[in-house]
């Protein structure tokens, strides 16, 4: 019975409460009528008591039916459907009553049935006309059986087919109408929701983003500016001056306000001092509000050090055997060269042509490493009887004055996901590192490696009791071909760390309070391959 059309309830309910009212309306001047010294002078009754029962009982029936409409779970459709049943019969009624006022109840009768068939199905609302069509002609023949009538026939079939044609027009104009409500919603709702997405992508966008007016105040700031201008939260910056958090942000958007140049060099903004490239936008054409992009350099230069790290990877391959072959032929006349008699002068160039071709061939070996890493092949390792082998098997070409490396830890077995490849060559460069720098002046080098569970995870740290790593330092330790010693590749940390990724496990370097150095290679307890 409802209509077909899905339409807003907020407004139908609207619409239907207007009608209630305007039964309402039809209502009292139907009382007025009845009652009123002057209703005599517009219409004649032909049946008195009729029509006084009729006002009586037609106010009441419009206020309960009014009251029904704003109850917020009435059902539409039964209470149009009710509403024009109720009108039919009093329209029937008092036409009856008063024949005179007939041609006006029959006119207010259209508006009754044509505001119900909005809320109606088109066979419904056809029903419901074609019973005010039978009641008008109903009437008409009613009356002719008490005595004749005044109204012509022509006119009650007239009326009958308004009814008939206003339902019908009323009923399509309301479909037509209901599609393009909902049409509009549906494109409404996509709109806001746009809006709501674009908002949101602002927001979290990794670029910082910043809406600044022509006094210079933020008028928007999503998370990444705010976060590198020292925000405690978003929306803290928004109506602050640009000059407080940033000044010398706003020195460069006020030159380029002037001249029109986008200077894009880093500058450093905020308390952590964060380095980011400003560029500059005018928001809508003749707008003094400026659209601020704060790019994150650090970002930049990492992707730039990736696409040269890949450059690098496809490289290496072919340069490797270019490298290896003069560098194979210069070692073995190095080696040629140490059976002659030789001066020590000459024996001690020799020696560093030998030194300098033992270097070049391990930058060559890191770099095939970095170029041709395997994928990850985990498996399940007891890591106290690993280390156990791995440092057995380390002593073997250690020599004493060079350093010293023992186990430290838990005794118990511990258990957890690697690939044993991959875990023995962390462990020889974080080992071979600690040996070569981590001894004090006059000492060898004394390097522990202990098997320990870090925050419910299993862990194995290198420390050794060196001087430590400078926090300077240490904030670069890891990047690829960052090194503090001249016969250093900057490649060992940058691969170790990398393989540990592969494996799902992190490498971190940890301070020391007492002195010396200590890397923590965290791992994971189960397969990183079935974890993701």
């Amino acid at each position: 019975m409802p209509a077909s059309i899905v339409y807003t309830d907020r407004v139908l309910r609207r619409e239907l409460h207007l009608l209630a009212l305007y039964r309402l309306l039809e209502a009292s001047l139907l009382c007025l009528l009845v009652f009123s010294p002057i209703g005599p002078l517009i219409a004649e009754p032909h049946d008195p008591a009729l029509a006084v029962s009729v006002a009586l009982a037609g106010l009441p029936a419009a206020f309960a039916l009014w009251l029904w409409t704003r109850r917020p779970n009435a059902h539409l459709g039964e209470l149009a459907l009710i509403g024009a049943g109720v009108d039919i019969a009093l329209a029937l009624l008092i036409t009856h009553a008063l024949p005179a006022a007939g041609p006006g109840v029959a006119l207010l009768l259209l508006t009754n049935i044509g505001g119900a068939a909005l809320f109606l199905k088109l066979r419904v609302a056809l029903l419901v006309a074609f019973a005010a069509a039978a009641a008008m002609i109903g009437e008409y023949l009613w009356s002719q059986l008490e005595g004749g009538s005044a109204r012509p026939l022509a006119e009650a079939l007239m009326f009958a087919i308004s009814f008939v044609a206003i339902a019908v027009l009323t009923n399509l104009l309301g479909e037509r109408m209901r599609e393009s409500h909902a049409l509009a919603e549906r494109h409404g709702e996509h709109a806001a929701n746009l809006a709501g997405l674009n908002e949101l992508i602002i927001r979290r966008m990794r670029t910082g983003v910043l809406i600044v007016d022509g006094r210079d105040h933020i008028q928007l700031a999503n998370e990444a500016a705010t976060l590198v201008l020292g925000g405690d939260d978003e929306g803290a910056l928004d109506g602050t001056a640009l000059t407080a958090p940033a000044p010398e942000l706003a020195a460069r958007l006020a030159g380029w306000r002037r001249d029109g140049r986008n200077d894009e060099s880093p500058i450093v903004c905020g308390p952590e001092r964060i380095e980011v490239q400003p560029r500059f936008a005018r928001l809508l054409p003749g707008s003094d509000s400026t659209l601020v992009f704060l790019d994150d350099a650090s970002l930049v230069s990492r992707r730039a050090e990736s696409l040269t790290l890949s450059a690098m990877g496809r490289f290496s391959a072919s340069l490797a055997h270019e490298i290896r072959n003069p560098l194979a032929a210069i070692n073995y006349a190095a080696q040629l060269l140490e059976e002659s008699p030789l001066d020590e002068a000459d024996r001690r160039l020799l020696q560093i042509i030998t030194q300098q071709c033992q270097r070049t061939n391990g930058i060559v070996e890191s770099v095939l490493g970095l170029a041709r890493r395997e994928r990850a092949m985990p498996e399940r390792l007891e890591l106290v009887a690993t280390v156990r082998r791995f440092i057995a098997d380390f002593h073997l070409t250690l020599a004493p004055e060079n350093g010293s490396l023992q186990q430290a830890g838990r005794e118990r077995p511990l258990e957890a996901v690697f690939d044993p490849r991959h875990l023995q060559q962390i462990l020889t460069v974080l080992v071979q590192n600690a040996i070569n720098h981590g001894r004090l002046p006059g000492e060898i080098a004394r390097v522990t490696v202990a098997v320990e569970v870090r925050e419910g995870r299993p862990a194995i740290e290198v420390a050794d009791r060196g001087p430590g790593i400078p926090d300077a330092v240490a904030a670069q330790i890891g990047r690829p071909f960052f090194t503090t010693s001249e016969y250093g590749t900057g490649l060992g940390l940058y691969i170790a760390r990398e393989l540990a990724k592969a494996n799902g496990a992190s490498l971190d370097y940890v301070p020391v309070p007492g002195g010396g150095a200590c890397f923590r290679l965290v791992l994971s307890g189960r397969n990183p391959l079935l974890s993701a």
